[in-house]
């Protein structure tokens, strides 16, 4: 897939996911891609091209749980887990992880203590990076 999702933005890197610091400027940043879209400018603002809203939506997600986790990291951990590629009926069976492998990162991060690590981003169970 094209781009990362911390990096992902219109005009080459104007705006990007991994600059929101804030619920409202990740407003800013869904509705920029959001009235691309609807002006059908993806292309021409440098938006991903290829799943661009799957792209966009995993970006936008990263960005929320950094804000969510410096909003709320005295009381909770808040983390972002990708399970990976998980065969399942919705990808008609075509992923590479079974349901229970691709279980482990999410139920490792639903097990740690709530001062634990914070506003971080796993590939499964290995700590990663919003890139």
């Amino acid at each position: 897939m094209e781009g990362t999702h911390g990096g992902v933005g219109a005009n080459g890197g104007e705006a990007t996911a991994g600059s929101v610091g804030s619920e409202e400027e990740g407003t800013i940043f869904m509705g920029g891609f959001l009235e691309d879209v609807k002006q059908n400018l993806v292309e021409a603002k440098s938006w991903p091209t290829n799943f661009s809203a799957y792209i966009v939506s995993k970006a936008a997600l990263n960005a929320y749980t950094r804000v969510l986790a410096k909003k709320y990291s005295s009381k909770n951990a808040i983390n972002a887990v990708c399970p990976g590629f998980t065969d399942t009926d919705l990808n008609n069976h075509t992923g590479v992880f079974t349901t229970e492998e691709a279980a482990k990162g999410p139920v490792n991060l639903a097990l740690l203590p709530d001062n634990g690590v914070s506003g971080l981003f796993f590939a499964q169970t290995e700590l990663s990076t919003f890139e």
